[in-house]
């Protein structure tokens, strides 16, 4: 059954009476839809996204694979290769028996402080818009739903639960709604309703999903709320939310139905909201069809637990490549290959000064410096984590890479603090008390402590232990293998009442009741409490931790431990004299793990002083210092005008690793180009507020975020949007003369590859309307293309610049209004190098 069979769809909501019809618009559980057996209707299964499909519930025996993070994607700047992620994506969750994948996030950079910025593509409407129609492109050419979120103005995370954004209809428009739309017009088959309220009404109620959602763009697909975010009875009903998750609780069910008897809510608004999701299900395959895969793991399906979980021109939505292709998964090797190409060309190479790339012919030794080159950041936190089945460090990279001749020496230095407290007690220092295997024991146990449920977890942090009837206690027990002596530090992660042990004598002991009913607290990532104990290495110690079990404070259960601290001078000391020994130092800097978590926006841009005053000791012992930036957000730089390049590898994937070494070998060039603007402090970014006052958030700004911002306040950005240095040079020639195209113009731009090796650059236009009858930025991105030319070699860029570029929205009348006169055109290579510029009369 496809899309073109409506009149089936419209017979198959005839056989359902109104109880049946309400009970589809519920979850069943945390991450399935209900089933419907009588009219061939089988369950939906949805998983979070976007950097990797976790599959339904989090089981870290359940890997996926880890993309880098949407922020690395939009320094691509590159849609082919971004559809191509999605349809591994795609690939990844018909695998694991995913139909609805909860991704692309299109909401946008506007602060840097925003705790959810790295799962964000753009600080510009127009990037993020074209790089989430490509990744939303790719998921459904594999037959799997995409989720455009969070449907909208839900930038930040501070009482995100319950912030009223104040921001005004052009605005709105223009920039927030602007991916949005974007998305719909790719073919989009879901769009979440966010958490938050705009201008006084909570999204999942907000009449902008009927305009211009439903109405003036034709989406025809499901709206389905973030994960808790309906609250009201009738009037989400009566709005244009259509699908309530998680389930099976929640505000409709009977109270709906009698809404409906009592006339509250009338029949056809339901009948829509029905069509909406059988629809869905036949696009997915789920509607008299097989499910999306045949080959899913059991263990990738774990028992519902009916708790809320984490977030977590008119066309029909389908894609125009739309179908169920069969499911046969990529091999390994080649999944590998595409995350790995894909991190390369997302890396963005901020400062050279002719240390890069790195000539392995003349290299006797390589000195890889900082915890990071050993425990990267491979990817942010909070509901879009994902297993992966391995991790490539950038230690692991060179060394794999660079022959055996060149010695590779590994430093970590002083060790910043860990925001978010101790790692999982994991695989290196755990075994099973049962059967000696690395790992951790997990026990569910009822009130009198009997086991109704055992298994051996990868590491102490198990989010969703299986819960049979009867269940009391979350147990979690390992022998811990100390490597080093003195006080380590124990640490236990949940709500309710916890207790730690080690040999039996009390560490901890406690009730801890939740201080907040975010999901991505109470589910993903609670609060540690911790103790200390001394060990002795060598010498096993046997860890118990238990937590009862309670209403509202979910299951999640985390043991964490960690070692005694190495003394912080003596590891600068060998870390420093590693650097002035190598031919090259690398150092690998970044955010730690409580820095950039969904539920939390950050305090400061700083890097912990350990870190900035590190690297300049490195660099003072090495002039040959290159420092990779491992983060998914703008971080200060103060030093970066001293090493000799500075590297940012964003949270890069799995692959990281690999991908770090062909970068610095200069195997492949670092292709990334920045999607936001980076400040050299934070109290010179020009928009950054993030937190609420009395539950309020005004976007005063108005149309000036990102580049726009900076460009009207008249200051120098450490960085500007688009920047992004190759391994070659360009010289910029012409701006060729505008030509007509369909739906816009086409506009030529010849430049010059001027250096010594074939290369890749972003060619980036923009626009300005200096004499304006309505406000307007200085300039605003309008399009971009990407060329590559060996040496020497003259090519033109042909930039597509659309119509709505040089419109704006009027809400008198209401439209988009194209203002007669002359725009200036402006080419180059950022927003703020820019040699190339015409006049274009409309």
């Amino acid at each position: 059954m496809g899309d073109g069979d409506g009149g089936d769809v419209e017979r198959l909501v005839d056989k359902l009476d109104p109880q049946r019809r309400v009970r589809l618009l519920t979850g069943a559980d945390t991450w399935r839809t209900p089933a419907e057996p009588g009219i061939g209707l089988g369950e939906l299964v949805f998983s979070d996204g976007p950097a990797g499909v976790r599959g339904p519930g989090w089981d870290e025996r359940s890997t996926a694979a880890l993309l880098p993070c949407a922020g690395a994607l939009g320094a691509l700047w590159d849609e082919d290769r971004v559809r191509l992620l999605g349809e591994l994506l795609g690939g990844e969750a018909r695998r694991k028996g995913v139909h609805v994948l909860l991704a692309p996030n299109l909401n946008l950079h506007r602060s840097p402080l925003a705790g959810r910025h790295f799962e964000c593509f753009a600080e510009d409407p127009a990037l993020a818009g074209r790089t989430g129609a490509a990744l939303v492109r790719g998921i459904q050419s594999r037959g799997v739903a995409a989720t455009a979120k969070h449907y909208v103005a839900n930038d930040s995370e501070t009482q995100r639960l319950t912030v009223d954004v104040r921001v005004d209809e052009r605005v709105l428009r223009e920039l927030y709604l602007a991916p949005f739309e974007a998305a719909v017009r790719a073919g989009v088959w879901l769009v979440m309703s966010a958490y938050n309220s705009v201008n006084g009404t909570t999204m999942s109620e907000s009449p902008l999903l009927t305009e211009p959602l439903k109405g003036e763009w034709g989406f025809d697909g499901v709206v389905v709320s973030d994960w808790g975010a309906v609250r009201a009875n009738v009037a989400a009903a009566r709005a244009a939310q259509d699908l309530v998750m998680p389930g099976p609780g929640g505000p409709w069910g009977g109270a709906l139905v009698e809404a409906m008897d009592e006339g509250r809510v009338p029949a056809e608004v339901v009948e829509d909201k029905v069509r909406r999701l059988l629809r869905l299900a036949s696009r997915v395959g789920a509607l008299g069809l097989p499910g999306p895969s045949d080959q899913s793991n059991p263990s990738d399906r774990p028992e519902p637990s009916g708790r809320p979980g984490p977030s977590g021109a008119r066309s029909r939505s389908a894609a125009p490549d739309e179908g169920r292709a069969p499911a046969r998964p990529w091999p390994a090797d080649r999944v590998r290959a595409v995350v790995r190409e894909a991190a390369a060309a997302g890396f963005v190479l901020l400062e050279n000064r002719g240390v890069l790339p790195l000539d392995v012919a003349a290299l006797g030794s390589v000195a890889v410096i900082g915890a990071h080159g050993d425990e990267p950041r491979v990817q942010g936190g909070g509901s879009s984590e994902v297993f992966p089945d391995r991790v490539v460090t950038p230690l692991d990279g060179l060394r794999a890479a660079l022959p055996e001749r060149v010695r590779v020496v590994y430093a970590p230095g002083p060790r910043p603090a860990a925001g978010a407290g101790p790692a999982p007690l994991g695989p290196r220092h755990a075994r099973d008390p049962e059967s000696g295997a690395p790992g951790v024991r997990l026990r569910v146990l009822d009130a009198d402590g009997a086991v109704l449920h055992h298994s051996l977890q990868p590491s102490g942090r198990v989010l969703e232990p299986a819960l049979p009837p009867g269940a009391h206690t979350v147990e979690l027990a390992a022998d811990l293998h100390p490597d080093t002596t003195g006080p380590w530090t124990l640490g236990l992660a949940g709500f309710g009442h916890l207790g730690v042990t080690a040999d039996g004598a009390p560490l901890l002991d406690g009730e801890f009741p939740p201080e907040t009913d975010d999901p991505a607290v109470v589910h993903v990532r609670p609060p540690q409490h911790t103790a200390r104990v001394h060990l002795t290495a060598g010498r096993p110690a046997r860890i118990v931790a238990r937590r009862t079990l309670a209403p509202g404070t979910g299951r999640a259960t985390v043991l964490t431990a960690a070692g005694p601290e190495p003394d912080p001078r003596r590891a600068r000391v060998e870390a420093v004299a590693a650097a002035r020994a190598a031919d090259v130092a690398v150092v690998v800097i970044g955010t730690t793990e409580g820095d950039e978590c969904e539920g939390v926006d950050r305090a400061t841009l700083q890097l912990s002083s350990i870190q900035q005053e590190f690297v300049r000791e490195i660099v003072r012992a090495n002039a040959r210092t290159v420092v990779v930036v491992n983060c998914g957000a703008p971080v200060e730089l103060p030093w970066r005008g001293d090493p000799g390049a500075v590297l940012l590898t964003w949270f890069p994937g799995q692959e990281g690793g690999h991908a770090l070494a062909d970068v610095l070998l200069g195997r492949v060039e670092p292709g990334g180009r920045l999607p936001t603007t980076w400040p050299a402090t934070l109290a010179e970014a020009p928009v950054r507020e993030t937190r609420p006052v009395e539950g309020v958030l005004p976007y005063e700004e108005g149309l000036h975020i990102g580049h726009r911002a900076w460009l009207r306040s008249g200051i120098e950005p450490a960085y500007w949007f688009g920047h992004g240095l190759g391994y070659t040079t360009w010289a910029y020639e012409d701006l060729g003369r505008p030509e007509p195209a369909p739906g816009g113009h086409e506009i030529p731009v010849v430049l010059r590859n001027t250096g010594t090796r074939r290369g890749r650059e972003v060619v980036q236009l923009y626009v300005s309307r200096p004499e304006s009858t309505v406000e307007r930025p200085v300039r605003w991105l309008a399009g971009w293309a990407a060329v590559e030319a060996e040496p020497g070699e003259r090519v033109t860029a042909y930039v597509r610049l659309p119509e709505r570029a040089l419109q704006y929205w009027s809400p008198e009348p209401r439209g988009w209004v194209t203002e007669p006169g002359r725009f200036t055109l402006l080419a180059g290579r950022s927003a703020g190098n820019l040699p190339l510029r015409a006049a274009l009369d409309v």
